[in-house]
């Protein structure tokens, strides 16, 4: 099963300033005013080398790509990003404040042996979009490197592997820092082989569940696969690109957290909000919630949802996995200043609706209720649409979706509740993925904690 190694990472030195001024988060949500204030933070904020600009004189020998392996390499040159003196595993803390409550997400930052999803090892939970991927394999062929690691999931109910790495690491943490938003990160350097030992014999019988990070992880499969064919390199000799940096955490830490992800629509022809709601009424139960006008009571409606979601004990966590989940409920926006509750009639709608093509765990989704019986059907907007990016966009932001929709921006918005993390698993243990931006694991990983070499 999961093959895990120890890797000798690069890090930041001292050389290279205050961490708190050169960490970001990841690529994928930061947008081009983020992407300035990062680059205007520090000359050596890893935002340079994760998600360069773009400039309209880019050629193909000088773009974000090219300009990354530069100042990767000049970096390494200049002793701002220096090498492990061994190869480590790193124990991992992140502390940070969920609705008003202190928690801590311990993880295992090491590398992971790349196997293709059929082989049951390393197992998916979400649809990818073929752009990211393009991007970040640009990049890794330019630069032969991981920036940031992905989020993988793990089931330990004992914890076995928190307490090894607790025992080999039982000191202050090596680095310790605050970032932009109060977050503390600390982490533990792991050098002693028998403790990397224990750890990679406790992981040998577990399966790694990705989390977040897929682009990044398909991405890392499709140059390990070139780099393969192009070095013809025999299949049982192991090289550094047959590695993926990960960040690995207990399913049973109290830490992780899922915030829910909206859906904002646009650029759906001749739509008209009364036909719509009569198609909506077909297979779920409408009910009318105004807004006031300052929007005072949109915490009410979002409790509601919350609680309607929580209905008869469906959202608890720790349920067997794929149970049935009733009712299915979901906010709705489409202008005027009314929200509306939709909550599915009969569960056995999707499954007529999706027939045998999924399976029991994929039909108990609230997000694939929705995208099925309203994105698809109702609203034309199918997988292949998904893919092209043109109708779907994404935030956990209600106020900012409600906006949008007020100035035209999009045209509707659906609210949903958080994926527990149960059913991704279930999902994921079936063979199958949910559609894109299903999940949104709270908080995100810091990108420049530890950088992985691939050569």
């Amino acid at each position: 099963m999961a093959n895990i190694a120890p890797i000798r990472g690069l890090r930041y030195t001292a050389k290279a300033g205050s961490m708190s001024d050169l960490v970001a988060p990841p690529y994928d949500v930061i947008d081009e005013a983020a992407q300035e204030r990062y680059y205007r933070r520090h000359p050596y904020n890893i935002i340079r080398l994760e998600y360069g600009k773009i400039y309209p004189e880019d050629s193909p020998e000088n773009n974000r790509y090219t300009r990354a392996a530069a100042d990767f390499l000049a970096w390494q040159k200049e002793g701002i990003l220096a090498r492990e003196t061994a190869p480590a595993l790193y124990r991992y803390e992140q502390k940070f404040t969920h609705e008003g409550e202190l928690k801590t997400r311990r993880g295992l930052v090491c590398g992971v042996k790349l196997e293709p999803y059929e082989r049951g090892v390393v197992l998916p939970h979400e649809e990818t979009l073929p752009n990211h991927k393009a991007d970040r394999l640009a990049l890794m062929r330019a630069c032969r490197a991981n920036f940031s690691p992905i989020f993988g999931l793990f089931t330990d109910p004992e914890k076995i592997v928190e307490q090894y790495l607790v025992n080999g690491g039982n000191r202050p943490p090596d680095l310790s820092f605050a970032d932009e938003n109060g977050q503390q990160h600390n982490l533990w350097i792991i050098t002693d082989q028998n403790t990397i030992a224990r750890v990679q014999q406790a992981m040998a019988g577990k399966r790694i569940y990705i989390a977040d990070g897929h682009h990044r992880y398909e991405t890392a499969l499709n140059y390990r696969n070139e780099r393969r064919a192009r070095e013809k390199a025999a299949d049982e000799k192991e090289h550094l690109y047959d590695y993926v940096l990960m960040t690995l955490v207990n399913l049973y830490d109290p830490g992780l957290v899922i915030l829910p992800t909206h859906r904002l629509i646009r650029n759906v022809p001749d739509l008209v909000l009364e036909k719509l709601l009569a198609g909506i009424e077909e297979n779920f139960s409408v009910e009318r919630f105004p807004l006031a006008p300052g929007r005072e009571n949109l915490r009410t409606f979002r409790k509601v949802l919350r609680e309607r979601g929580e209905a008869a004990g469906c959202r608890t966590p720790g349920g067997p996995p794929g149970q049935i989940r009733h009712p299915h409920v979901f906010g709705f926006y489409g202008g005027g200043g009314a929200l509306y509750l939709l909550t599915l009639k009969e569960p056995s709608a999707l499954a007529r609706a999706a027939g045998d093509h999924h399976s029991p765990a994929w039909q108990n989704l609230d997000v694939a209720v929705l995208h099925t019986l309203i994105l698809d059907r109702l609203l034309g907007i199918g997988k292949e649409q998904l893919a092209g990016e043109g109708y779907v966009t994404y935030t956990r932001e209600e106020e900012r979706a409600l906006a949008a929709v007020d100035n035209g921006e999009h045209q509707l918005a659906f609210f949903l509740n958080p994926t527990m993390v149960e059913e991704v698993i279930a999902v994921a243990a079936a063979g199958e993925k949910m559609p894109q931006k299903s999940t949104y694991f709270y908080p995100k990983l810091i990108t420049g904690l530890v950088i992985n070499p691939l050569e």
